[in-house]
């Protein structure tokens, strides 16, 4: 089985206790506690993963460093990834659980292109305008690109749409050339 289904695996089991005990979010948020001291001290995340560290001393460690941050039932989730030797995929573990609360809570993440920065008020014109056309709410992602020229690339999951100034030129080139070459 791959590690991102095991992962997902456990995402459910959690978010089916979090969303019965209606703390989806505040589960998320314990989860992205720990998500976050991993990424920021690569020794705790080491001291996680080494073999030679017993079970019990990491949910020492884990009690010790999250025992006040993060609701009991997720401190009690960690010691089960313990035991059960997956404290590897942790990371990956949070990630799925915020994919299961976006969905659960109808955002969407969204990649956004655009050719120049935008102020704060024209990431909240472009974000609401999203958040129509996707019936969903959006959470964006920016990314500059000067050679779009203008307009806006998003993509949405598998789905990229194209409203640059660059494709509309490009598209603008084929048809011209399409109709030099049926008039002669």
């Amino acid at each position: 089985m791959s590690s991102q289904v095991v992962a997902r695996n456990y995402a459910s089991a959690l978010f089916d206790l979090a969303t019965r005990d209606g703390a989806a979010e505040f589960f998320g948020e314990g989860l992205d506690v720990v998500a976050q001291l991993l990424d920021e001290v690569p020794s705790f995340r080491r001291f996680l993963e080494v073999p030679g560290v017993s079970r019990d001393q990491k949910k020492a460690l884990l009690r010790e460093s999250f025992g006040e941050k993060v609701p009991t039932p997720v401190l009690h989730f960690l010691f089960l990834v313990v035991d059960r030797g997956r404290q590897r995929l942790l990371r990956q573990i949070q990630r799925e659980y915020r994919g299961l609360l976006d969905e659960h809570l109808g955002r969407e993440h969204v990649d956004v292109t655009v050719a120049r920065a935008l102020d704060g008020e024209g990431e909240i014109s472009v974000t609401e305008q999203l958040s129509g056309i996707l019936g969903k709410d959006v959470i964006p992602h920016f990314r500059v690109d000067p050679k779009l020229l203008g307009g806006i690339v998003f993509r949405s999951g598998d789905v990229v749409y194209d409203g640059s100034v660059r494709r509309r030129l490009e598209q603008m080139k084929r048809r011209l050339m399409a109709a030099e070459v049926s008039n002669e």
